[in-house]
Formats: C-alpha cells, sequence, structure tokens
C-alpha cells in the first residue's frame, strides 16, 4: 500500500486484462504483500513535487474563525476518545480541532500491522466549553494537529510528551520539563527581504505500538510552494527525550535558503539586557544562548539578545557536531515566575547524523515588544540547498534536555552581564562580564592564574581586561571594558581562558547590537 490509499479492484477492469496481468493485481491486494514505511511517504512526496503547488483551502464554519485565544483554548478533546485508550497502551494519542489561526486541514492515519487507517474527525471527541458552537455543523473538518502522552514521570499519568500543531512546528519534552522553545519540519528563506515560505505538515501516520513499546513511529508528509518532503519521527520519551528525524525532500524550484533542523525560542530579557519596563521578574526568556559544537573540536556560545531591529549571523562551519537553543539558567530566583517556570524550559540540541557537509548555522534575532512573540530562529544551512529533481537526505537527533544538557568538556559560560563601564564616573564605556565554570578550572592550581584571550573587531576597542576567580560558584570571571566608534553598527567580540597556552573553556561570542 503506498500513502493512505485504499486499492480498488474492479471485475469488469478485470476481464479486459491479460491473466498475467489478473494475477499480479490480485497479489497487489493481499494486506501481507505491503507494509507501510518511510519509502511510501517519500513516493508521495516524489509525486507531490512533479505537479504544481495547490494551496491547502482552509474553509472552516465561521464560529471556529472567529475564535479568540482563550476562546479557543476553550475547546478541549475528551481524554476517553483517546486513540489506543481502550487497548491500554503505553502510548496515547489526543487531537486537535482546528479553528482560529490553526485553518489548514491535517490528515491523521493509523498504521496497524501491514494496513493504514484514516481516523476520521469526530465532533463528539471535543467539548466545546463555553463556545456557541453547534457539534452538528462540525461534520466533515479534519483535525489541526495532535499530541502524544506517555507516562515520562509517574507510571501512574501518562504526560503529554510531544505536540504537531501548525505549519511543520513540533515540540516535545522529558521528564519535569515544561514547554518551551519549538522545532520545525522545514525553514526556507527565512529573514530574506523576499519574505519566508512556511512549508505544511499536511498529513500523518502513526504506527500503533505494542505492549510495553518505549518508543513511537510518526511518519510525515510535508508541502510548501518550493519543496515537499517524506519524514519519519522516532520518538523516546525520557529523562531526555530524543527525537530521531529521517527526511528525503524534493524541490519544485531553486530555493535561496534552506535552512534545516530549525528551532525556534523566545528571549526578552535576559542578565545581559535588563527589560525595558519594570519587571519583577530578573528573566524572560525560553532559551538564553544559542551553543554550537563546530566539529573541529571548538564549542562556541553566544548569549542571546531582544535586538532594536533584525539581527542575523552565523558561523561558517564543515560537519558539525551539532547546536542548540539551551536554557542553562536553571536558577529559580533568576525568573521568579511561579506561572511560566522558566528554569523548566527545555534546551534542545540538534545532533547530525552522518555527514552534513560545509554550510553554517544560522542565528535570527528578532525584536518583540514582548513575551508573546518567538523571536529566536537558529538552523542548519547547507552550501549545496536541494536542487529540483534531486532527493536531498538528512537525518539528526533532536534531544530536548535540562539537568543534563549538552555542554563543552572543559568549561562553559555560565552568565554574561553588561553595565557601564564605570559606575562612580559615567562615561561611554561599556563593561561585560562573563563567568565560566566547568572541570578544567575546578582542577586548576591554587595558584593558577587564567588568561583572558579576548578579541573584538573594528568597529570597537577594549580598553582593559582582566580575570578574576569566583570564588562564589569556583569557576573564573573575565571582566572586560570597552567602547564602540559607531552606534549604529553591532560589534562582534570573542573571547576564552587559557592557561600555559592551554585551552581552558568554550569560545564566548558576542555581539553588541546596534542603539
Amino acid at each position: 500500500m503506498a500513502g493512505n490509499k485504499l486499492f480498488s479492484f474492479s471485475p469488469r477492469a478485470a476481464s479486459l486484462m491479460p491473466a498475467a496481468a489478473v494475477a499480479l493485481a490480485l497479489l497487489a491486494l493481499q494486506p501481507q504483500a505491503w507494509a507501510f514505511n518511510f519509502e511510501d511517504v517519500a513516493s508521495q512526496a516524489k509525486t507531490l513535487a512533479a505537479s504544481p503547488y495547490k494551496k491547502p483551502k482552509g474553509e472552516l464554519p465561521k464560529a471556529l474563525q472567529d475564535l479568540g485565544y482563550d476562546q479557543y483554548r476553550d475547546i478541549r478533546f475528551n481524554p476517553d476518545k483517546a486513540l489506543w485508550r481502550d487497548a491500554k497502551l503505553p502510548f496515547e494519542v489526543a487531537f486537535f480541532h482546528p479553528g482560529r489561526i490553526f485553518d489548514t486541514p491535517v490528515r491523521i492515519n493509523e498504521v496497524v500491522g501491514k494496513a493504514v487507517r484514516p481516523i476520521a474527525f469526530d465532533p463528539k471527541s471535543f467539548n466545546y466549553g463555553a463556545n456557541k458552537i453547534n457539534p452538528k455543523d462540525m461534520n466533515g473538518l479534519d483535525f489541526a494537529g495532535f499530541r502524544v502522552h506517555y507516562p515520562v514521570n509517574t507510571p501512574k499519568y501518562k504526560d503529554e510528551v510531544l505536540v504537531f500543531l501548525g505549519a511543520s512546528y513540533f515540540r516535545a519534552v522529558g521528564k519535569d520539563q515544561r514547554y518551551g522553545l519549538s522545532t520545525r519540519g522545514l525553514a526556507i528563506d527565512t529573514a530574506l527581504n523576499s519574505g519566508e515560505e512556511f512549508p505544511l505538515f499536511t498529513d500523518f501516520w502513526i504506527e500503533r505500538p505494542e505492549a510495553g513499546a518505549k518508543e513511537l513511529v510518526i511518519y510525515a508528509l510535508l508541502n510548501s510552494r518550493r519543496m515537499t518532503g517524506a519524514y519519519r519521527f522516532l520518538l523516546r520519551p525520557g529523562v531526555d527525550t530524543a527525537v530521531d528525524v529521517k527526511s528525503r525532500l524534493f524541490a519544485r524550484e531553486n530555493i535561496t535558503k534552506v535552512g534545516l533542523a530549525p528551532l525556534t525560542s523566545m528571549f526578552f530579557s535576559g542578565e545581559n539586557q535588563r527589560s525595558p519596563a519594570e519587571d519583577f521578574r530578573p528573566e524572560v526568556h525560553d532559551s538564553d544562548g544559542l551553543s554550537v559544537e563546530s566539529g573541529t573540536g571548538e564549542w562556541i556560545w553566544r548569549p542571546l539578545l531582544n535586538p532594536k531591529k533584525l539581527l542575523v549571523t552565523s558561523y561558517a562551519l564543515s560537519n558539525p557536531g551539532g547546536f542548540g537553543m539551551m536554557q542553562r539558567d536553571r536558577d529559580f530566583t533568576s525568573y521568579q515566575d511561579l506561572e511560566s517556570r522558566f528554569e523548566l524550559r527545555p534546551s534542545a540540541w540538534v545532533e547530525p547524523k552522518g555527514k552534513w557537509g560545509s554550510g553554517r548555522v544560522e542565528l535570527v534575532q528578532i525584536p518583540t515588544p514582548d513575551e508573546t512573540n518567538d523571536n529566536i530562529v537558529t538552523y542548519w544551512v547547507p552550501d549545496a540547498p536541494p536542487k529540483p529533481g534531486v532527493p536531498f537526505d538528512f537525518e539528526y537527533r533532536l534531544l530536548w534536555q535540562k539537568d543534563k544538557e549538552r555542554k563543552p568538556p572543559l568549561s562553559w559560560v555560565t552568565q554574561t552581564r553588561r553595565g557601564h563601564g564605570y559606575l562612580r564616573k559615567p562615561d561611554d564605556s561599556i563593561a561585560l562580564l562573563v563567568d565560566f565554570e566547568g572541570p578544567a578550572l575546578a582542577k586548576l592550581p591554587a595558584d593558577a592564574k587564567p588568561e583572558a584571550v579576548v578579541s573584538v573587531d573594528g568597529n570597537g576597542k577594549l580598553l582593559e581586561t582582566h580575570t578574576i576567580r569566583n570564588e562564589a560558584t569556583g569557576g573564573w570571571r573575565i571582566a572586560l571594558r570597552m567602547t564602540r566608534n559607531d552606534t549604529s553598527k553591532p560589534v562582534e567580540l570573542r573571547g576564552f581562558l587559557r592557561n600555559n597556552n592551554l585551552t581552558l573553556s568554550e569560545t564566548w561570542s558576542y555581539i553588541l547590537s546596534p542603539d
């Protein structure tokens, strides 16, 4: 069986066919002769790419189009109707109702053994709350997305661990985590003047798990004006929830920029950038930095910003070891938000499988007036993007982490703080304080004095640099003071700790955004 299309066989058609052809057709009808897999989705994606793009029609009843944020949230799926609830399997699947901005139809199928069964939308599976909606008017719709439940925190309750909702967005959590940043199947022309193209996951196939299963397989078909794709997701919930992603892309036409394994997060304020308005919370962000493992042994840390203008930077690499949006600060006192609990938001680490070749990790930082917007995006841009007529394969693992986040082996940046250069006699200089911690620093002799290796680009001038032992943490601090020449342009800085020509830390890579 290919896709979710069911075979039909006409006796009249059989009478017009040679005996051998009839035999082959009958053989094709036998369920045991076929098993749905990644190649079936790839075949659909290839066929789709050979035809002109047709935008999905999001024709929803007016009652669903006019829903506000809270009204849409008041439509709730009945847990008793969850897929596999009656079978008492370790995984369950619940569904999202279409409405508001989620107006693109999403078709969802269950793969059972060798067969594919479409899951029909049923308004009786939803509670419409205080909304004045007649369920009878909801017949004939498709879903907006779905979520996967699994007992990751306690065997007595199936937690929500993975969500697919909106375009090609999805996000996951592990043990003792709260939802934060998201990821996508693909990013196209992000931050270009031509405008961004948002591919959609239009069809899903979910494999029915065995009793006692600890992993779940999900297939998805991606479509957009210039790209189609087949995806396979292998979900393994746990302390660090892992999602193995296998993809094959087919381009309808040439594309300027393709972003692989895109991560989307929020940074409003932090230790290096105070809130523009009075706020009882010292920091507000889902992620506080971009971490990059270069593949050559160097680790790079770029603290995030909420810039006043669009800011796009990148790191050119060959065969990266990985990259991720990290929430390194896990101290509640840094956030003081009992509702959002930012300290429990996961970090997301992208670990390439195989060689990704040459390209760049690009970071897009967008101005945001509040915390309701995801304003940070990062992804891998290959130097050789997908070409029309040529399949483009890539694989990676996504790790959603909290207590055992991926970090460099020597030492790492724990915070970056910014202030005036001279506090008693203010001038136009800027002070930056960077703290490092890690095993390489903990092993230093008591009389060691690490050296700060700091550089600044042509738009800045370094006035002084010091290293100071941080007795409160056992780590070391780089304290530097600088000025910049043109405040309308950014300044790039880099720094790391060294002792007797031995590197002790990752590279702190900071950008002062334009005023």
